[in-house]
């Protein structure tokens, strides 16, 4: 978390699920944004060789699951996240209008699996979309 901005941030928890993380401040500074779950639009016929589910939104509506279903591993921590030609990367989808502070489409609310900070409204997701990991009222 401690690296450079746009690369991958992955870790084990509860010595078994990986999450996977994108750095945002510069080296040095911790902070980074927990991606808690992704709309798969390509490859799900790879994660769902990877995850076995009845839901197709089951593959990828959470932190552990999501990494399952992309094949992430503890190899992909520091990678490059905006380039192209990385194994993962992260891109803007010329379709979706870009999403900006105060849009409606946003839901935001309280951090959620956390001790310290729980009250902090630091978590977004799009509203209805149903591969969010878990909707907090």
């Amino acid at each position: 978390m401690f690296g450079e901005e746009g690369r991958a941030y992955v870790y084990l928890i509860y010595g078994m699920y990986l999450c996977f993380n994108v750095v945002c401040c510069p080296r040095g500074v911790a902070e980074a944004v927990l991606i808690r779950g992704v709309e798969p639009v390509h490859g799900m016929e790879f994660m769902e060789k990877r995850r076995a589910v009845q839901k197709p939104e089951a593959l990828t509506n959470g932190p552990g699951k999501l990494a399952l279903a992309m094949g992430l591993g503890r190899h992909h921590n520091g990678i490059e996240l905006f380039h192209d030609k990385s194994e993962v990367f992260i891109a803007r989808d010329p379709d979706w209008p870009i999403v900006k502070e105060g849009d409606p489409r946003v839901i935001r609310t309280t951090r959620i699996g956390l001790t310290l900070g729980a009250e902090l409204p630091l978590r977004y997701y799009l509203k209805g979309n149903r591969y969010v990991s878990k909707i907090v009222p």
